[in-house]
Order: C-alpha cells, then structure tokens, then sequence
C-alpha cells in the first residue's frame, strides 16, 4: 500500500471512531467511480452487485455462489479504480475454517482494499449459520491477520441471524462475540426498525453497521444517526435499482418496440468526462 493510500486508509479507520456517514455500495469500476464523483469519501462492494453483474446467484442456497479468485478479482478492479478507499464484502471468508478466513483476508488487503466484512452465513439450508464459536474464531484469525498486515484495515463481523429468522437476542450475542475477537465494527442486516436498531446501539459493546435498502424502511440518514448507528451501507440496493430499469426497457423494447427509455439517460459526453482520469 503506497503512503497515500495508506493515509486515506487509515482515516476510513477513524470513521468508525465516532459520528455516522453512509457507505454506499459498488459492482464494479465504474459504479465505483459515480460513487466517487458524487462525493463520498469511501465505498463499499457489494457481492450481490458483483454476482449479479456475472449471471450469477447471491446470498442463496444450494451453491453457485461466485468464487474467492473472481471476487478479488472485482475489488482489485474496483480499489484501482477509485481514489477512495474501498471496503470489501468477503461474504464468509470463502471457506470453513479460520485459516481460510485468515488468507481471505491477507489476499484483500493485497488486492488494495482497506476493509472487509466477514459473515456467519454458510448457505446451507440445514445449518445456515456457523457455529457461534467457531464463527468467532473465524473472526479472531482475520483480526490476527490484519493485525500480522500491520496495514490500516477494519474489520466488520457480520451476523445472519436475522437474515435467516433468528431473534434478535441471539443476533446481540453473536455480534459482540464477534466484537471480542477482534472485529472493529458488527454488521446486523436485516435490522431496518426503530426499535430494532436502538436495541442493537444500546446492546453492542462496538459500532454498528446496518443496511438500508432491503426494505421500504422510511428511515433517513439522519435518523440513524440519532439512533446511535455509526456506519450505514445500502448492500445490493442500488445495483438490484439499476436492473430494475434494465428490465423495463428490456420489456418496453420487446413488448412495444418504443424507446422511451432512453430519454433518461446519461449522455456519451457525461460518462466519458467522468470516466476519463
């Protein structure tokens, strides 16, 4: 990591110190880049984003889901496509053991990245989470290998649990285990209320992450803010938006052979002036 980056590096770092800001989520270079533009200081990857930009599924079971190799590939792309600093999404470290979690981790921070998020789903149906204590040891091998790096990286523990209907006191345990091994921050998706959230700042031993744009949550930044949440990321949202559109000029072509769609549009000119360095 050069002196820049490691400086933009390790001020991502003290965002998570106190305060709230919102880090939204990228698929690729180029989404990378509009986030940039806008004026956000950091990003985060999506690996919904990512799969669905390869045709493939995420966060699903019964496999198929995008490999380790593929996806460091994607936050090469995007870390060296950005001025920023980029936080990854791991996913489950791509594999079982903390060992595996351990070199997931150590092959981000190579690829340029200056976070990481690691989760507790395993995508089987029969047992959809890791055990809690081996999940929190998967946590404290990642830490050991961020702290091996010596390079400014955070790192997230993410619990499923109310992703895969689980209650919410089982999602509090997780999370600060998941804190007490190392993790600079908890990541409860799925808690999109109120009360949820409030329950989560007033419980966790750590910041919070939540994910907004699963839901019509009519929560604003703002909102969260005051609830006490100290990082706010919109997972696959605005990537699943953007298909959203896809489709319907897909069907208005196909069903009505119009073109409508193109009416809003960025120019050839826009884009070009944005992606030119």
């Amino acid at each position: 990591m050069d002196t820049q980056r490691r400086e933009l590096a390790a001020r991502f770092v003290e965002s998570h110190r106190e305060g709230c800001f919102l880090l939204p989520n990228a698929w690729d270079a180029g989404s990378a880049r509009v986030l940039e533009a806008a004026g956000f200081p950091a990003v985060a990857t999506t690996s919904a984003g990512i799969a669905f930009s390869l045709g493939r599924a995420d966060h699903d079971y019964g496999g198929g889901r995008v490999d380790r190799a593929t996806m460091l590939d994607r936050i090469r792309d995007i870390a060296a496509g950005v001025r920023i600093p980029v936080s990854a999404d791991l996913e489950d470290g791509y594999g079982e053991s903390p060992e595996t979690v351990a070199e997931t981790i150590s092959l981000t921070l190579g690829a340029g990245a200056a976070g990481g998020n690691i989760e507790d789903f395993t995508g089987d149906r029969a047992q959809p989470l890791y055990d809690p204590k081996l999940a929190a040891d998967r946590i404290r091998a990642a830490r050991e290998a961020v702290d091996a790096a010596g390079e400014p990286f955070v790192l997230v523990g993410r619990t499923d649990v109310l992703l895969t209907g689980g209650p919410l006191d089982e999602a509090v345990r997780r999370a600060n285990a998941y804190l007490a091994a190392g993790a600079d921050c908890a990541f409860v998706p799925g808690a999109a209320d109120a009360a949820t959230i409030g329950t989560l700042v007033r419980e966790l031993d750590g910041p919070l992450n939540v994910v907004m744009g699963l839901t019509g949550s009519a929560l604003s930044l703002a909102d969260l803010r005051d609830l006490g949440v100290r990082r706010v990321t919109v997972g696959g949202s605005i990537a699943r938006a953007m298909y959203a559109q896809l489709l319907d000029a897909a069907r208005e072509l196909a069903d009505r052979g119009t073109f409508s769609y193109a009416e809003h549009q960025l120019s050839q000119t826009d884009l070009n002036e944005l992606f030119r360095r």
